[in-house]
């Protein structure tokens, strides 16, 4: 029996914090944007940092499980 919660973090969080998809920070014009579909590396290195703090604090502080089986 395997534990699938870091799994679905992982994708869940991926989905939701993909810079541009469906809000960016910073964004080309505002600090905020939503639904721009537009990236800079700024962006992507804050999102990744943001992706990587809550995936840390999902899987290893909370300890999420969900087992499938």
């Amino acid at each position: 029996m395997a534990d699938w919660a870091p799994v679905f973090i992982a994708l869940v969080l991926f989905v939701l914090l993909s810079p541009g998809l469906l809000f960016q920070v910073p964004g080309k014009n505002r600090f905020l944007e939503f639904g721009n579909k537009q990236t800079s590396g700024v962006s992507v290195l804050f999102h990744a940092v943001i992706y990587f703090a809550l995936i840390s604090i999902f899987t290893l502080a909370v300890r999420v499980h969900v087992i499938l089986g």
